[in-house]
């Protein structure tokens, strides 16, 4: 179970720093500053593939640790 964790943390790791930034003004946003974080964008392609598996690996990675505090 220790080991199914440690490789789902890890490709989590990577695959959330593969992701693009989408906050793009980040100081902006704690000055108040004009942003455009909220905009409505459509990912499409590998974009979409990638948040698909980060929402996968976020998903597994709590089961996992669900599972293994009730063992």
């Amino acid at each position: 179970m220790e080991t199914a964790l440690l490789i789902v943390s890890i490709l989590l790791i990577i695959i959330v720093l593969l992701q693009s930034v989408k906050a793009d003004g980040g100081p902006q946003i704690i000055s108040g500053g004009q942003s455009e974080l909220f905009s409505n964008r459509k990912e499409r392609g590998s974009e979409l593939v990638i948040t698909r598996i980060t929402m996968l690996l976020g998903l597994a990675f709590f089961v996992i640790c669900l599972v293994s505090m009730f063992i």
